[in-house]
């Protein structure tokens, strides 16, 4: 009877598994939400709780897990440097995040119910052995920037906003916005696992583009969002927005001059602990750089 009880009392996850959901790794994720969140012209406030808890804290993590069951991964991964091995509870527990925020984004609205759900569909075919999007290249490289930036944007304005998101000039400018910061930061956090992922199969756009390539491809990329997000805030007449950013962004700059002249010097500098440091420093600066625009637009 005692052994029983013992055996109900457990958790239903175990830590190994916990931890390659990487739920921690979604504070990464947060800048494109408090983006679009900072743009919204009135906040639903108990639909932006839902939408942030269905992203950051199940469908992300669902999408974390899904990738190390088909990655098997035996190197560091984002967020964890000595990654435990995957079991099927991992595969199984993935799924069951998915199924959660599914049935949470139905309290939101039915179109971001749809957008979940295409999301969750590509993450999947992203990760999928029969697909693995992620091993090519090119489409693996814009199916994150979009997924993960425009279409994240729109999706949170979807969800928190009681306007109706409209496709205008203004609009498309922070669309492609999020995108482009997105792809500034993604081929960063394969630059110190080009040979793991070669053994996988899998010709990242970062491994293409060699150390460098993949510093000097980034540096172009922020720039480009730089610019969508000047003609951005300067057709809403709010330019000092945008020097809101450009301050923001100034840590963010100089740790990865700093960094990237340490990389020339030595490609071992092309680090996970380096990388790691990289994405905690644009993470902490983009999402209290749209916390304060959130703070300024909402009058907090």
């Amino acid at each position: 009877m005692i052994k029983n009880k013992k055996a109900a009392i457990k958790f239903v996850i175990s830590t190994d598994t916990l931890k390659l959901l990487r739920i921690p790794f979604s504070f990464y994720l947060m800048p494109v939400f408090m983006f679009a969140l900072s743009q919204c012209q009135s906040i639903n406030l108990f639909a932006s709780l839902l939408v942030f808890l269905i992203l950051h804290v199940f469908i992300y993590p669902a999408s974390n897990g899904y990738n190390s069951y088909m990655d098997e991964d035996e190197t560091s991964i984002g967020g964890l440097e000595n990654p435990p091995k995957p079991t099927k509870e991992l595969f199984y527990a993935s799924l069951a995040f998915d199924i959660i925020g599914l049935c949470l984004a139905l309290l939101v609205n039915k179109t971001f119910f749809i957008a979940i759900l295409i999301y969750t569909l590509v993450s999947r075919a992203y990760s999928f052995k029969g697909i693995r999007l992620k091993k090519y290249p090119i489409l693996g490289f814009f199916t994150v920037i979009l997924f993960q930036g425009a279409f994240t944007f729109w999706m949170v304005q979807t969800g928190a906003n009681f306007a109706p998101f409209e496709f205008n000039n203004q609009n498309l400018l922070a669309l492609f916005g999020s995108s482009f910061l997105i792809a500034g930061v993604y081929p960063l956090t394969q630059i110190y696992q080009h040979e793991a992922d070669v053994k996988s199969g899998d010709f990242t756009i970062s491994y293409r583009l060699g150390i460098r390539g993949t510093f000097y491809f980034t540096a172009f990329m922020f720039m480009l969002a730089n610019v969508c997000l000047y003609f951005y805030f300067n057709e809403l007449g709010k330019t000092q927005h945008f020097l809101v950013f450009q301050l923001f962004l100034l840590p963010v700059v100089i740790y990865f001059a700093t960094w990237f002249l340490k990389v020339l010097k030595d490609a071992k500098e092309a680090s996970f602990k380096n990388t790691m440091n990289m994405n905690l420093i644009a993470a902490l600066c983009m999402n209290f750089c749209f916390f304060t625009l959130v703070c300024i637009n909402q009058n907090l």
